[in-house]
Parts: C-alpha cells; sequence; structure tokens
C-alpha cells in the first residue's frame, strides 16, 4: 500500500492540511482562512483561538484526505508547523488556558520596563538566544503575571502553536528547537532551553517541557484526536518545526550558504550559517534551523500577504467575481493587469513593511505616495504592480542585510518559494530588482514540503532530514532578471528608501500612526 505524510500549518493567516506522496508529490490540501483575536480593552493584543482554529485544521484535514482521493489508513504519518512566535500556556491537565498569535504586541510596557531595569539586558538575551524581546516569549508572560496572575499560577507547561498540533494529535506536549527558538529562551549552542536565561525571567524551570528534535516520534493520533479529523487511531505522529526553517528543508536548502526568499503572510530572507555567531548590531535574526547542525540568519518583511489580501478585498471586487466565474484564482487576475503596467508602477511608492532592524522595529502609516489623477496613472492594476515591486525591493534590502552579516556571496540562484512565487510577473519582478537569477520550487508550498519530510524522516524513510530534504525539493524552473529594468528598480529602492525615512519620521513626530511597532518600541 502507497504511504503518504500529513502536514499540519497552523500559519498567521490560515489554517492548512497537505498530503505528500513518498516521493514528495503534494497530492491533497486543505486550507481555510482565520483572524485572531483582539482582546477587549487590551491594545495590540491577538489571542490565538485554539478551540474554533483546531476545528478549522480538523476540517482542512478532512478536506485534504478527500481531495487527495485516499483513505486516512494509508497515511503513514503526521507532523506540523507554525507561525513561529506564537504560544500556548496549558493547565496540568494539558488543557489550553490561553494562547496568541506571532504578532500579539499586548506587552509594550512590558517591553518597556525590561529594558529600563537593565540597559544590557536585551543585547545579553540576544548573544545567547539570537531574539530580542519585540516578539519573544518573556515579555508576553510578564504581561500575564501583571494582569493575568491567576491563570499564569495555573499554567503547567508553555509550547509554540506547531507543539500545540501534536499535543492536540497525540496529547503529549514538548517543544523544539526551531521554533521554540523564537521564544528567545533557548541558547543557539545547545538547542536547548537556557538555565541561565529562564532563572533571570523568574519563570518556574518545569514551565518549559522537554525539547525534542524535529524528524523525532512524539506519539500517536488519539482516538480523541481520531473521532475530531477522522484521521486513524495510532497514525504517527512525527515531531515538525517553525515554518521558515521547514520551509527551507523542503527546498533543499540544507547547507551553509543556501539562501531563500519565502513569500506568505510575512516574507522571509534567509541565509544558513554555522552555528556560534550573533549579530552586533542586532538587525539581523538569528534562528536554529530543524537540522542540528546549522543556524539562519533571517530578515523578515511585515505583513506582505495580509497587505495583498486587503488590497483584493477592499478595491478588487469585480476581479474576485471575473476570477471565479472563469475558474482563475483573483491574484492571476490582477496580475495579468499589473503586466500591462510599465515596471516601475509609474513612479508609485507603497509604504507598508519596512526593512528589518531586529533591535528597533517599527513601520510607517501604511500608504501610497506619488499617485497622480491624471487618467490611467493610478489604478488598480498599477497599485497592485506597485506593490509587487515593493515587496521585491524589501526583500532585496533584507537579503543585502542577511548577506552583509554572513558575509558570503551567492553563486547560486536565490530560491522563491511559498504562495507569492506562483505568481509569474512577481517572480520575474523579483528576480529583476535583485539583480540574480530566482529558482521556482516545484512544489511552492516548501512550508508543507519540510513538515512533510520530518514526518517522512521521522518513520524511516530517510536518515536524516538533509537526506529527506534533498530527496524531495525539485526546481521547476530558473527565472533569469531582464537587465533592461536594472536602473528602473535601483531609482525606485532609493526612492523608497528616502521616502520611507521620511514617512517613519511622521511616526516619531505623532503625525501618522505606525503599521506596527515591537513592542517596547
Amino acid at each position: 500500500m502507497t504511504r503518504y505524510f500529513l502536514a499540519i500549518d497552523a500559519g498567521t493567516g490560515s489554517g492548512r492540511a497537505v498530503i505528500f506522496d513518498q516521493s514528495g508529490n503534494q497530492v491533497g490540501m486543505g486550507q481555510q482562512e482565520w483572524t485572531h483575536i483582539s482582546e477587549p480593552g487590551v491594545q495590540g493584543s491577538m489571542a490565538f483561538d485554539c478551540q474554533a482554529n483546531w476545528r478549522i485544521l480538523s476540517d482542512c484535514i478532512r478536506a485534504s484526505v478527500a481531495d487527495a482521493g485516499i483513505s486516512a489508513d494509508q497515511i503513514a504519518a503526521v507532523s506540523s508547523t507554525s507561525m513561529r512566535e506564537g504560544i500556548v500556556l496549558y493547565d496540568r491537565d494539558g488543557r489550553e488556558l490561553w494562547a496568541c498569535a506571532n504578532v500579539d504586541g499586548r506587552a509594550v510596557q512590558e517591553v518597556i520596563d525590561l529594558k529600563r531595569q537593565d540597559d544590557g539586558m536585551e543585547a545579553a538575551f540576544y548573544a545567547v538566544s539570537g531574539q530580542t524581546f519585540a516578539l519573544g516569549a518573556w515579555p508576553r508572560l510578564e504581561w500575564l503575571r501583571r494582569n493575568r496572575p491567576a491563570l499564569l499560577d495555573k499554567a503547567a507547561k508553555v509550547s509554540m502553536i506547531n507543539d500545540w498540533v501534536l499535543a492536540r494529535l497525540c496529547g503529549e506536549i514538548v517543544t523544539e528547537p526551531s521554533n521554540g527558538g523564537t521564544s528567545g529562551l533557548i541558547d543557539l549552542s545547545t538547542r536547548q532551553w537556557s538555565p541561565e536565561l529562564i532563572a533571570r525571567t523568574g519563570l518556574a524551570s518545569d514551565l518549559f517541557p522537554a525539547m525534542v528534535e524535529p524528524g523525532t516520534a512524539v506519539g500517536r493520533v488519539s482516538y480523541k484526536a481520531a473521532a475530531e479529523t477522522g484521521l486513524t487511531v495510532g497514525t504517527a505522529v512525527i515531531c515538525g518545526g517553525g515554518d521558515v526553517q521547514l520551509g527551507t528543508l523542503g527546498l533543499g536548502l540544507v547547507d551553509e550558504g543556501a539562501a531563500a526568499v519565502l513569500g506568505g503572510t510575512f516574507w522571509q530572507q534567509v541565509i544558513n550559517i554555522g552555528q556560534g555567531r550573533t549579530d552586533s548590531t542586532m538587525r539581523v535574526r538569528i534562528n536554529p534551523h530543524v537540522q542540528n547542525n546549522l543556524n539562519q540568519a533571517e530578515c523578515i518583511s511585515f505583513f506582505v500577504g495580509l497587505t495583498m489580501r486587503w488590497f483584493r478585498d477592499t478595491f478588487c471586487q469585480d476581479e474576485k467575481a471575473h476570477a471565479a466565474a472563469h475558474g482563475l484564482d483573483a491574484y492571476t487576475v490582477l496580475e495579468q493587469m499589473a503586466a500591462q503596467v510599465p515596471a516601475g508602477a509609474n513612479g508609485i511608492i507603497p509604504i507598508f513593511s519596512d526593512a528589518m532592524d531586529f533591535g528597533r522595529w517599527y513601520h510607517a502609516a501604511p500608504s501610497f505616495l506619488n499617485m497622480s489623477i491624471d487618467p490611467g496613472h493610478t489604478t488598480k492594476a498599477s497599485l497592485f504592480r506597485a506593490l509587487q515591486e515593493n515587496a521585491a525591493i524589501v526583500s532585496a534590502v533584507n537579503l543585502d542585510r542577511v548577506l552583509d552579516f554572513a558575509g558570503v556571496s551567492i553563486d547560486r540562484p536565490v530560491v522563491f518559494a511559498g504562495g507569492a512565487s506562483k505568481g509569474a510577473l512577481w517572480s520575474q519582478i523579483l528576480a529583476d530588482v535583485l539583480g540574480r537569477p530566482v529558482a521556482i520550487p516545484k512544489v511552492r508550498e516548501a512550508t508543507a514540503l519540510g513538515c512533510a519530510a520530518a514526518a517522512a524522516c521521522g518513520v524511516g524513510q530517510f536518515a536524516t532530514l538533509a537526506e529527506a530534504g534533498r530527496s524531495f525539493a525539485a526546481t521547476d524552473r530558473i527565472v533569469e532578471p531582464n537587465t533592461a529594468n536594472a536602473s528602473v528598480y535601483a531609482r525606485a529602492r532609493t526612492d523608497w528608501m528616502q521616502a520611507y525615512a521620511a514617512q517613519k519620521a511622521l511616526v516619531d513626530q505623532g503625525v501618522t500612526t505606525s503599521l506596527w511597532k515591537a513592542p517596547g518600541t
């Protein structure tokens, strides 16, 4: 009987279940968009609704099995991945007490107070963990200590959201290093919880569960989970990892120096590096890879996918209707329109995500600059193209930052994966802006493929994660840069950087409101 592997992905903007065969071919998928909850009276909060989101994931699992046209007992193993930074608290019986999504920003005052308490403490934590306080677990747990002390007192364990998926499947609460590292409490050199950092938080050491490496068997699907999801009781449950790190595994980027741009709700620009280094400027984030001999240097472009969704849903009802009537994706229709707009998007400058500065991370107010009322200048097509070009420009700036930190040059194509890489125009724009060839993988949903590779490794199909990643990954095509657009995009990059700095100054003056600020910035 043919065996299949199920990847469950709890992303920022949606939940997904994706099934792959033993060769890494995608054969079925279920996906539903979701949103996170702003708690009444809690500014910046983004709670993660465990009950509602588990129902969504369960529906996605059933849909993926139906889409694949297989029976659940053909699934040899299931693994999980998720947005990073989001955390879940459990009581002594393993029930969820509280959870928050990755960009939950409630802990502003806590970050400010921690920095005031000791102005060198954040740098000391970063030197060990590669993380600042901006998205770490400690400030959020400190917020609970101040505002929900009874809830924190009941907490017996804390995990990341991908670990929560495993706990729902088999009842075991564990953590793994790649996503656990984004808590800011793991030592990059040991891939274990840092006793020194945890001691400085004043949190109980037994709050932090056992550390398990990606690709390790954790348990088996329980009767309860089987009833909820349609999976077969006893199916192997394998430890997965953070979405970006598993994404690079799914792309076969398992060697030091390999680089990628992952285009999803957020865009990540990453390069694999050896262990033992952090950035003295704290501009670049350092995460454990899913492979135990590598770390990753990373920069993040904020809300790129959500910005596109906002634009589609707010301004493009006609295009959505046309797409639905012709069996197309609305983004495909918008790309066809944008392809008729010249490179440079008529000089329109979008102001959304900034380039990453991990130690002082905030954004300008969202806006479009340099619009015009001249006929044909500012249209849905030109605005959409401008957003695509801007995402590529921010990626180029970020990629330069991680390369400068890593001290390497790229002698191979930059891999472009994730939902955004489905766009033929966007892939070309990225190649043009980078001035480098861009490799498009056959399976664009690299995160899910990497998750399936971990599942396959966990049941013995491969000896190592690196072997699994290399086996599953395949390139569809190489997009060569159009050198005729080089000067256009070089000018657009310079203009954007100058315009963005001016727009951030308006935020600093209180004139406009930031798209997002890291807590405590």
